[in-house]
């Protein structure tokens, strides 16, 4: 039972997860959650399967056979090498104007799940993400390759930067998503 929501929870994140955040999340002890990712690894990490379980810095991720890397490769640089579409033009726009910005933040400016999305601009390299101590959730910003891309020097050169980075509407959209999720 353990194994299965182990396996599910890895299966899910699209990011390493830390030991301690699967002890926590699975309600078991080190020896318990070592025990089960150690059965992960058995019945994983061999020639025949096309998943592996990886750990760095403590923390463990489900990845593609190191073996399959140069097919995967192959097929994640067709991925991203088309055009954006129009959903994805849309959220590095938000991104662009309001970010540093969440994810929620994201979907509720936009009213869809950017899950998908977001991967993909992370992929194409056009955002970047990173942890905010203060939100308590990823933030995503844009790239310095998002600005070359566009031969920009800074991100307040985009046009009409000022006015929309400071949208009162949208400002307010996000207080008071925020105040819901705080429960206010």
């Amino acid at each position: 039972m353990i194994t299965t929501t182990l396996e599910s929870i890895l299966f899910a994140s699209g990011k390493p997860v830390a030991f301690s955040v699967l002890k926590k999340a699975l309600g078991v002890s080190d020896e318990v959650l070592t025990e089960a990712l150690s059965g992960l690894k058995e019945k994983f990490n061999t020639e025949r399967s096309g998943i592996h379980l990886i750990e760095l810095d403590g923390k463990w991720q489900f990845a593609t056979n190191p073996a399959e890397a140069e097919r995967v490769g192959a097929l994640l640089k067709q991925e991203v090498a088309g055009e954006l579409t129009r959903p994805s033009i849309e959220t590095l726009t938000i991104i662009a104007y309001r970010g540093p910005i969440t994810k929620p933040e994201i979907e509720q400016i936009r009213g869809v799940n950017c899950s998908l999305i977001l991967r993909n601009l992370l992929m194409r390299g056009l955002v970047e993400e990173s942890e905010s101590v203060e939100r308590l959730q990823p933030v995503y910003a844009i790239s310095a390759d998002f600005l070359r891309h566009l031969g920009l020097h800074a991100i307040s050169d985009l046009p009409d930067y000022a006015t929309l980075h400071g949208d009162e509407k949208i400002s307010q959209l996000l207080r008071e998503l925020a105040e819901k999720s705080q429960g206010i």
